[in-house]
C-alpha cells in the first residue's frame, strides 16, 4: 500500500448525496424554465426547420425566397411591402391593405433588421421580441400589450433611396412627371402606389 492509498476515503453521507441530487435537478428546472421565459418566440410558435436567430434576438423564417443575389434595403431606403402584424395568441394588431411604403429609418428596430435581412420578392415571418418592438410603452390605444413579442408576415415588394423617392415626388407635384405618370413602385403624398404603376385610393 502506498503512501497516496494508505489513509481510506470516508464514506459521504447519504443525506448529502440527496441533496446533491435535488440541487441539480433544482438546477435543470431552472435553466429550463429560463429558456421558455426568455425565447417565448421559439418554445409557442416557432419550433420548426429553416428558423434563423440573429444576434439582436431576432427570429426569422423566409417563407418564400426572393431574388438571388438580390440586393437587400439600407437604412436610407424606403420599402414598399405588404405585412400582418400579430401577437403570439394570434390576435392581429395591424394589416396593411395594400402595398405601403415605410422608410427603414422610421420603424422600430426589430422591423428594419428584418427588411435589410430581405431581397426583392421575399416573403418571411419574424418573430420580434420586445426589445427590439415597442418594449414596455406600446403606442397608445393599441391592442399591444406592454412586452409583448409580436409577430409578423412581411413581404418586401421592392425598395428605393428615400432621396430619390422625395426627388419624384417633388417632380411629380410641380408637374414635372411626363402626362403626370407616376413611376412604378413610388408612394405619392397620401397614397401607395402598386408595383404595376396604377394609384390606389386613400
Amino acid at each position: 500500500m502506498t503512501t497516496v492509498t494508505a489513509v481510506p476515503l470516508q464514506p459521504v453521507k447519504r443525506g448529502y448525496l440527496i441533496w446533491l441530487w435535488l440541487g441539480i435537478i433544482l438546477a435543470c428546472v431552472s435553466a429550463w424554465a429560463l429558456a421558455r421565459q426568455g425565447d417565448p418566440a421559439l418554445v409557442r410558435e416557432a419550433r420548426g426547420h429553416g428558423i434563423v436567430t440573429t444576434a439582436s434576438g431576432l427570429q426569422y423564417k423566409i417563407v418564400k425566397p426572393g431574388e438571388a443575389g438580390g440586393a437587400h434595403p439600407t437604412a436610407s431606403d424606403v420599402a414598399l411591402i405588404q405585412y400582418q402584424g400579430r401577437l403570439l395568441d394570434g390576435t392581429t394588431f395591424d394589416k396593411s391593405e395594400r402595398p405601403t411604403p415605410l422608410p427603414l429609418s422610421g420603424v422600430v428596430p426589430g422591423f428594419s433588421e428584418t427588411l435589410k435581412l430581405m431581397t426583392k420578392g421575399e416573403k418571411v415571418r419574424v418573430w420580434m421580441p420586445p426589445s427590439l418592438g415597442y418594449g414596455a410603452t406600446p403606442p397608445p390605444g393599441a391592442p399591444i400589450p406592454a412586452n409583448a413579442t409580436l409577430v409578423f408576415d412581411v413581404e418586401l415588394i421592392d425598395f428605393i433611396p428615400e432621396t430619390v423617392l422625395r426627388q419624384m415626388q417633388a417632380q411629380q407635384s410641380m408637374g414635372g412627371m411626363p402626362g403626370g405618370a407616376v413611376p412604378p413602385g413610388v408612394a405619392p403624398p397620401g397614397g401607395a402606389i402598386p408595383p404595376g404603376g396604377a394609384p390606389i385610393g386613400r
